[in-house]
Formats: structure tokens, C-alpha cells, sequence
């Protein structure tokens, strides 16, 4: 993955700032990766970045607070994390959750060269700005080692 080297993979799993960094080091990279046709990794990249942007803004007590979160629901469970904070109005219900959990089983079993990802990039970085992952500086991001997949 993009981090490799440049981040604790453990700070990830453990601190707000850490998902908060592996989501925008997943989101450089992935991008790169589309860009040089590897999309199929850029797609899962991409996967990666939103799981983290997820992760990152439930973490935090402030902001989840205001999340309408129901007894039973496992904040575990990427699927059941998207749609609370779709309920909760933090997402806007505009990215089609289900279809791009489809497109990376695809992606993870087969190359797809000929997918035009644009659509599913713009998506992805509109669910990123709700978030507040997105803008970011890239120069404040530790430098990417272009030779790394």
C-alpha cells in the first residue's frame, strides 16, 4: 500500500491522526495509480482511503456524537458505518455505497483496464470532502517514493 515506509501501519488501526494520514496517503496514491492504468489497484487504493476516512471521523467524540447511531449497529462493519453517517447527514446518500463494494470485488480478482473511473473517483472525493478528509496540502504529506507499486 502507498504508506509502505512512510507511516506506522499500527498508528493507523490505533489514532485518529493515523487513519487520518493513511486516508490521505491512500488517496494520493490511489489516484496515482489510476493515473499510470493500474486501476484496479488504484480502485482498491481508493477502497482503503475510505475505509480509513470512515474510521477516522467515528473515532473521534466530538463528531460522534452528533451520529444517529442505533442499538445493534456494529461500528465495525464499513457497510453499517456508511449508512449511519448517511442517516446522520454527514454523507449525502449521492455515492452508491453498494455498487462500488461490488466493483472492488472486481478489482481485487481481476484487472479492468478499460473501466473508466472517473465517475467513481469524483465520488469517492465528494464522500472525502463530507468528511473533511479532503482538500488537504499534499506537500504536507510525507514525500512518495514514485518507484512503490
Amino acid at each position: 500500500m502507498p504508506h509502505f515506509g512512510l507511516m506506522s501501519t499500527e498508528d493507523s488501526f490505533k489514532s485518529e491522526e493515523g487513519a487520518l494520514l493513511r486516508a490521505r496517503l491512500h488517496i494520493r496514491g490511489g489516484r496515482r495509480r489510476l493515473r499510470q492504468g493500474k486501476i484496479s489497484a488504484g480502485i482498491v487504493t481508493l477502497y482503503d482511503a475510505l475505509l480509513f476516512a470512515m474510521d477516522w471521523y467515528i473515532a473521534s467524540p466530538e463528531r460522534r456524537e452528533s451520529l444517529q447511531i442505533k442499538e445493534g449497529d456494529n461500528m465495525k462493519d464499513d457497510k453499517t458505518i456508511f449508512a449511519v453517517l448517511t442517516r446522520s447527514g454527514v454523507l449525502d446518500g449521492s455515492f452508491d455505497y453498494e455498487a462500488f463494494d461490488s466493483l472492488i470485488e472486481k478489482a481485487v480478482n481481476e484487472e479492468m483496464p478499460d473501466y473508466d473511473y472517473s465517475k467513481t473517483l469524483k465520488g469517492i472525493e465528494s464522500v472525502m470532502r463530507r468528511l473533511g478528509v479532503m482538500p488537504f496540502d499534499e506537500s504536507e504529506l510525507p514525500p512518495e517514493d514514485p518507484s512503490t507499486f
